[in-house]
């Protein structure tokens, strides 16, 4: 016994050791705490009489949705309801994401900008949209903005092809017939050559100075002529299914939701006036004598921002600009307080209240949350490693 008291105290004596059975005996309480944790609940829901399980997935759903993806409808089951809840919260997500970037980016440089009326207007903008609580931006496009628009009788019309009203915005459907899967191919192959062709414009202007002389018309030429040549050879054809005014709504065609364009609105503007200060604090990170190097060689203000400041902002930028996105995926659950059809308001909300089975719906709806903040936290890593390469 001795011998094993002196071994243990060997061990922790050395200092190479020590701090691995210090997180080893973290790990154990942690499992234990968690393995606790579950048992206790089980008992608990076995006590009460309430089943545990997946099975309910497989159920009938019996309820409608308001916006969905994929094919749905009552009959469809607990599952399926999951999955239309997590496609509606990628959509607004992804698109969140791309057009908060866009204008917050846009803001961030006005900001900056030399013109006093530019920079004032954005400045009002980004102190006045992130100073009001997301909950009541939302509020505010939902019931003042959208909810004002006429009755779909009297929508805003342009054409016989977009109509506005309260009921949301409607536009033509593309339905795809004989050939376009060989014009799709050649989109593809298309952006892929515009790519490859970019990249080596990049290498080449890194190593000699000087691009290939005019990649951007070339890059251009490829994403719209090649799938213009195979269109024409295919002979493909492609009709749009109108919308079509039937009795009190429109019927046919694609249509944007007034929940969804209520929260990507306020989503995206939200956001944008934190990317803004991200953008601006990384603009003002690069030193002063690297603009004037660049003016010095005679590049324009335009050439100086895209080709010397914002690459070296960006390693500064990235990781706040990080923090925003996962903000914005994990804020688009306020979706709920207007009835968009998201993932806690289908599958956290309706199936919950109807199965009663609530630590599966929420441990699953969790673990979907979770997916999408690691993935999004991988894909900013991997690109800030991109960034930081290209500044060494």
């Amino acid at each position: 016994m001795n011998r094993l008291l002196n071994s243990i105290l060997l061990l922790w004596r050395d200092a190479s050791i020590r701090p691995l059975i210090m997180q080893a005996v973290v790990v154990l309480l942690v499992v234990a705490m968690g393995a606790w944790v579950i048992n206790n609940t089980m008992n608990n829901l076995e006590t009460r009489g309430i089943s545990t399980g997946f099975d309910f997935l497989s159920e009938e759903a019996g309820f409608g949705i308001l916006q969905s993806l994929v094919e749905y409808d009552e009959s469809h089951s607990y599952g399926r309801t999951f999955t239309v809840g997590i496609l509606n919260t990628l959509l607004v997500s992804v698109l969140g994401i791309f057009f908060a970037t866009v204008l917050g980016f846009l803001m961030g440089v006005a900001r900056l900008s030399p013109n006093w009326l530019l920079a004032r207007l954005s400045s009002v903008f980004i102190e006045t949209f992130r100073n009001i609580p997301l909950l009541l931006q939302i509020f505010f496009w939902y019931f003042a903005v959208l909810a004002a628009l006429p009755h779909p009788r009297q929508s805003y019309a342009l054409g016989d092809a977009l109509f506005l009203n309260l009921r949301g915005f409607f536009f033509p459907k593309p339905v795809m017939e004989q050939g376009l899967s060989a014009v799709f191919i050649s989109c593809l192959v298309a952006v892929g050559l515009a790519l490859f062709l970019r990249y080596k414009h990049r290498k080449q202007r890194v190593e000699t100075g000087k691009g290939i002389s005019g990649a951007p018309y070339l890059m251009a030429a490829l994403i719209v002529g090649i799938p213009a040549i195979t269109w024409w050879f295919s002979g493909a054809t492609m009709t749009f299914d109108m919308p079509e005014l039937k009795g009190f709504n429109f019927r046919g065609g694609l249509s944007i939701i007034p929940e969804l364009g209520a929260l990507l609105l306020a989503l995206t503007i939200y956001t944008a006036a934190f990317i803004a200060e991200v953008v601006r604090a990384g603009i003002e990170s690069v030193q002063k004598g690297q603009k004037e190097a660049a003016a010095s060689l005679g590049l324009k203000p335009g050439k100086t921002l895209s080709l010397v400041v914002i690459p070296q902002a960006m390693k500064v930028i990235v990781p706040p600009l990080t923090n925003q996105y996962l903000n914005l995926a994990k804020n688009s659950s306020l979706a709920t307080a207007i009835g968009y059809p998201d993932l806690v308001n289908v599958f956290a909300g309706t199936t919950l209240n109807q199965t009663g089975q609530a630590v599966e719906v929420i441990a699953m709806t969790m673990a979907v949350y979770l997916t999408i903040s690691l993935s999004v936290s991988l894909l900013m890593n991997i690109y800030n490693k991109r960034v930081a390469l290209i500044e060494r």
